[in-house]
């Protein structure tokens, strides 16, 4: 019989940073709530403004922990504890938090940089500065399908009970519905799931550090092919994405923006670098695949290697080779037939 776990347990199983963030969120949505109900001007100092939040600055990573509506609040408590739960779990602390303030900081610095270059093409700053406010975690919550797509990109979850989907189509459906909600006008906050998409990846991809590796010195990031730039396109938009990102990527490497691993070489675009522990783990199941591959066809080919019980069947004459030994018995054989044949008969030889 299973026996229901309790809240203490529940919490004193969840490791430090999911606990702390998770309180996190709902001190600061109870509490903005609370000052929307008394009437009282909270967003510039809680949420991310871009004409104000110059002057508060901790705004570009308080904001996300502000949900401004019961909807936003619960999708947000079902799924990011348990996912930052698995994380942390896998990662440790240190770097689950450096995923999380990457991801958001990053996405809202962006958010902020191109509302004002709206602002400076069209000069409506009550639209484009104060107009807006950035707030939640939907930064967030793509950023952690990406990392579960590097994970477990072929693992099958149901999305509201009843739509079957692969893990690694996630972000790009999350991603759809952001674009869709931008262009009907719905910029803020659904664009900051597109930067949040961006951000989260390049962390990811060349900054993270790499746990518990042995392949000789320290490692950053995900240089498999799998994890590319174009692995999230369809196949006709390859090439002038590669294109552009290999040029990114050799710009940026040229700067210093990179760490460098080691043995960082690249061959074509975003191929596998040997300094990444998954490039390795990538290189040797292709290995193992393509010995048992060649196990199976040469059991195909010879199935007497293949243990069997051995059923005894007569052997055609014709495959009969003759021992010399049965060479001078048949001789003789022949001789004494003849010797009888060519005998008179009633005659005793």
């Amino acid at each position: 019989m299973a026996i229901l776990t309790s809240p203490l347990q529940v919490l004193t199983s969840t490791p430090p940073v999911t606990r702390g963030w998770t309180a996190a969120t709902i001190v600061a949505s109870a509490l903005y709530a609370w000052l929307r109900w008394n009437g009282t001007v909270s967003e510039p100092y809680l949420t991310l403004v871009p004409g104000s939040s110059i002057f508060y600055p901790w705004t570009f990573l308080t904001s996300a922990l502000v949900e401004t509506s019961i909807f936003e609040f619960i999708a947000t408590i079902i799924f990011v504890p348990p996912s930052l739960r698995y994380l942390e779990r896998l990662w440790g602390s240190v770097e689950t938090l450096k995923f999380i303030a990457a991801t958001i900081v990053s996405s809202n610095i962006i958010a902020f940089a191109f509302n004002w270059i709206e602002f400076m093409a069209t000069q409506k700053a009550d639209i484009f500065l104060y107009g807006m406010e950035y707030h939640g975690q939907m930064a967030l919550q793509i950023g952690l399908l990406v990392a579960f797509t590097q994970l477990i990109p072929e693992h099958q979850v149901q999305v509201m009970g009843f739509i079957k989907a692969r893990v690694k189509v996630l972000p790009m459906g999350y991603l759809t519905i952001s674009t869709v909600m931008t262009i009907l006008g719905f910029q803020c906050p659904w664009i900051i799931i597109q930067f949040g998409w961006f951000t989260s990846w390049i962390y990811l991809r060349f900054y993270k550090k790499n746990p518990g590796d042995t392949l000789g010195g320290e490692t950053y990031g995900d240089r498999s092919e799998t994890f590319s730039l174009v692995s999230w396109f369809p196949p006709f938009a390859h090439y002038p994405i590669g294109l552009l990102g290999t040029g990114v990527y050799s710009v940026a490497n040229r700067l210093h923006l990179i760490p460098t691993v080691h043995g960082d070489v690249e061959s074509g675009i975003y191929a596998q670098v040997p300094g990444s522990a998954r490039a390795e783990a990538e290189r040797r199941r292709a290995m193992a695949l393509k010995a048992l591959d060649q196990r199976m066809a040469n059991s195909t080919a010879s199935p007497s290697t293949v243990s069997s019980p051995q059923v005894a069947t007569p052997r055609p004459e014709s495959s009969k080779i003759p021992t010399p030994d049965a060479v001078k018995l048949e001789r003789s054989k022949s001789v004494g037939e003849a010797d009888v044949t060519d005998t008179p008969k009633g005659r005793i030889a």
